[in-house]
């Protein structure tokens, strides 16, 4: 494994300069919270399978006996202002109002408090002010580039298919901040392999030329069962239809093609799509010519297609499975910050 050199067109150097006189910015200007701060974040512009982390991680926490938020700005939904997703008992709000991986994390993640909004460091201090227990620790779910609030431990996610992201920004590459950027975090998490073994030093060193200096870890990302909305599992031979709005779609048909399910056709939308009624309309239309069982797609998706979709739904359920050297290393970590 190894990072591309830095990128030495005009445009890639002058967007490159440009985030580092933001991170020099905020250096000294990044407010604080109370209470620990961890982060978990990415430099690519989606698909690292990072809600997945974030989803571990909390759990992790939560049954060290922490009481955990998760603070979120809540992607593409129509709300304003700091919204309370989840107390820790389930979903208190929909998709479109706080954003669909909020309440897919609210939902999967019982004893564990969702508060999303644009600036961070105020819905911190409403989760303090707000919820009973008050928070012990923040988890911020895509937080690696949300410069205006200080971390104490930083997480950065590489998937897999696609570590380095050509080692270009954009708009002629994938990523979202230069692999320098990699120097910032405490450590580096390749997401998304099929065994654990040596890959996560294997990262950690090739970032190790653009600055990084902490411990890089692997994690295994684990399709769980497809299953009914509603109750019940598909057996293992049966016809779906898939329907996807996700970063990296192909490696959501991929394992369900390994799970030996048939797939008779397939529908995909941009990242984070809303589904209208006309995207709705298009996907129960296309069910039906297809003859399949099911649309299937994913836990980030069912949350916005549960029902408005009159259709027989099903989802796939991934979690992250992370070495347990880097459980190890997290808990003294924070121990450290605490």
């Amino acid at each position: 494994m190894k990072a591309p050199a830095p990128p030495a067109s005009p445009w890639q150097l002058f967007y490159g300069g440009a985030h580092r006189l933001r991170r020099q910015w905020y250096r000294s200007r990044a407010a604080r919270l109370p209470r620990p701060v961890v982060s978990v974040g990415n430099l690519h512009w989606g698909g690292s399978g990072k809600t997945p982390l974030v989803a571990a991680v909390a759990a992790h926490l939560r049954d060290r006996g922490l009481a955990v938020c998760i603070l979120s700005r809540g992607y593409a939904s129509q709300g304003r202002g700091v919204r309370v997703v989840s107390a820790g008992e389930g979903p208190l709000l929909g998709p479109l109002v706080a954003g669909d991986e909020p309440v897919l994390l609210a939902g999967e993640l019982p004893g564990v408090a969702v508060v999303v909004g644009p600036d961070r460091h105020q819905a911190g201090l409403q989760a303090l002010r707000r919820l009973d227990p008050a928070p012990g620790l923040f988890l911020l779910d895509d937080g690696f580039s949300h410069l205006r609030l200080h971390r104490d431990l930083d997480l950065v996610a590489f998937p897999a298919a696609d570590p380095f992201g050509g080692g270009r920004l954009f708009p002629s590459g994938r990523l979202r901040e230069p692999l320098a950027s990699a120097s910032r975090a405490h450590a580096a998490i390749l997401t998304g392999v099929s065994g654990t073994d040596g890959q996560g030093a294997e990262l950690a060193e090739a970032l190790r030329p653009h600055g990084f200096r902490g411990p890089g870890f692997a994690s295994v990302t684990r399709p769980g069962s497809p299953r009914r909305i509603g109750g019940g599992e598909l057996s293992q031979d049966a016809r779906v239809f898939l329907v996807t709005a996700i970063a990296r779609p192909d490696a959501f048909t991929d394992t369900v093609r390994r799970l030996g399910l048939d797939i008779v056709g397939e529908l995909r939308f941009p990242d984070h799509h809303r589904y209208p009624p006309a995207s709705l309309a298009r996907i129960a239309e296309a069910w039906r010519a297809s003859g399949a069982e099911a649309v299937l797609t994913t836990a980030k998706d069912r949350v916005k297609l549960h029902g408005r979709l009159d259709v027989p739904l099903a989802e796939l359920p991934i979690r992250a499975e992370p070495e347990p050297a880097f459980w190890e290393w997290l808990d003294g970590e924070i121990e450290r910050i605490r």
